[in-house]
């Protein structure tokens, strides 16, 4: 095959010439960030002229790369090559891995949820050529520490003077507060590119997500801000500021007390927490977090995952029917009572406990990161009221302390001090 041909978005230009050593891409949804870069990343594995060269995809969970990464690499091949995929390609699916049969060049996936995947990293070797390029896809799920580990990876003299070593993060800015805006976009270096893109820069979106994008603008101002305009999510209004993310023991046996707790949805997410109380603080250990599936189905993947039947379960009260289904496949499903004040309640309890969160609960922390109230858009004022915008396991988060706030003689925080 001589000559490959591919449509690309003219607005990613200097991102995929750059050869800065860190290439950091913010952008809202439907922004085609991900499209490009595994785009740009087969078109170069598969020319000569970078022969030596090998690939690293990071996800926080290595499990969720077969339908998001590895999709999205195939998907490249697949556009550019043709009906020649098989001749220039070897795609393996256990475990995943992408060859390319002319240059040798390789890339494998890898996630960084625990310290014994986290040390695997430091063992990587390809039979041809080195490590030289990262991508960290959904890159605000990673740690700091996380990436350092990464970045020690990329040393060594390149023979092939058409290689150079460079980590890629693309990502949804979802807070200003986060680690990637300070180290990379608030940071001048020579060895830093950042860009920006939106669905507005992207020239294969279609009129439909347009009209999608608008109804978000007029419904969720402030979710369009960082999902349709791609702009640093807010820093005042944060709702929860009293929590941790770090490794420690998931076990029943380390808790004083144990319970799960479900928020449930179809088309937004449905939440399952598992979590536990040590010395009168919180600690989130693990999540079921899905999209468009029944409860029938939700149950078998709460079974697979060997979920406790025995802890008590919180669940949306506005959901009798689903409860029930719980309770008919031997869960101790029952429902939170609501009343006037109850989520402002709950939130108040929340903000006197220490929040303690495994860093496998990656959408827990998303949510919690950019969980915030409601403005005045007139006063500027915030006020007592969350946004109702990814918010399904903070909804889940309020039915575990449900009972607990019901029983508690605690002296209920007033909002004063609110960021």
């Amino acid at each position: 095959m001589s000559e490959v041909k591919v449509e690309f978005n003219s607005h990613f230009k200097t991102a995929n010439r750059t050869r800065k050593r860190y290439r950091a891409m913010k952008g809202s949804a439907g922004s085609g960030k991900s499209v490009d870069v595994a785009q740009d990343y087969i078109l170069k594995l598969g020319d000569p002229r970078y022969k030596g060269a090998n690939l690293l995809v990071v996800r926080k969970s290595e499990a969720t790369h077969k339908d998001s990464t590895f999709a999205e690499l195939t998907g490249a091949i697949n556009r550019i090559y043709g009906k020649d995929v098989k001749r220039y390609w070897k795609i393996t699916e256990n475990p995943l891995r992408i060859t390319n049969k002319v240059t040798g060049n390789s890339v494998i996936f890898r996630g960084v949820n625990d310290e014994k995947q986290r040390e695997k990293l430091k063992s990587i070797n390809f039979a041809q050529g080195k490590l030289t390029w990262i991508w960290c896809e959904e890159a605000t799920e990673l740690a700091e520490s996380d990436v350092d580990i990464l970045d020690d990876r990329l040393r060594g003299k390149l023979h092939n003077p058409n290689l150079y070593y460079q980590i890629t993060f693309t990502f949804n800015p979802v807070s200003a507060t986060h680690w990637i805006k300070r180290k990379y976009f608030d940071y001048e270096s020579e060895d830093i590119f950042n860009h920006h893109s939106t669905y507005l820069t992207n020239r294969f979106i279609d009129e439909a997500y347009h009209r999608r994008m608008l109804m978000r603008k007029e419904q969720d101002p402030n979710g369009y801000k960082v999902y349709g305009l791609g702009d640093w999510g807010e820093v005042g209004g944060t709702i929860l500021n009293n929590y941790v993310i770090h490794e420690f023991p998931t076990d029943f046996e380390y808790f004083d007390n144990m319970r799960l707790a479900q928020d449930f949805g179809f088309n937004h997410a449905n939440a399952i927490l598992r979590a536990g109380f040590k010395d009168g603080e919180l600690y989130i250990c693990n999540e079921i977090y899905v999209h468009e599936k029944d409860t029938s189905e939700i149950i078998e993947i709460a079974n697979s995952k060997n979920l406790e039947k025995y802890l008590s379960m919180y669940c949306d009260s506005a959901e009798p029917d689903r409860i029930k289904m719980w309770k008919t496949a031997g869960y101790k499903a029952r429902k939170v009572k609501k009343g006037p004040g109850s989520v402002k309640a709950q939130i108040d309890y929340l903000k006197q406990l220490k929040i303690h969160i495994h860093p496998s609960c990656i959408n827990f922390i998303k949510e919690i990161q950019q969980w915030k109230w409601k403005k005045d858009e007139k006063t500027g004022l915030y006020l007592d009221e969350p946004i109702e915008f990814m918010d399904d396991a903070m909804a889940a988060l309020r039915y575990l302390i449900d009972d607990k706030l019901r029983k508690s003689s605690l002296k209920v925080l007033t909002p004063e001090g609110r960021k």
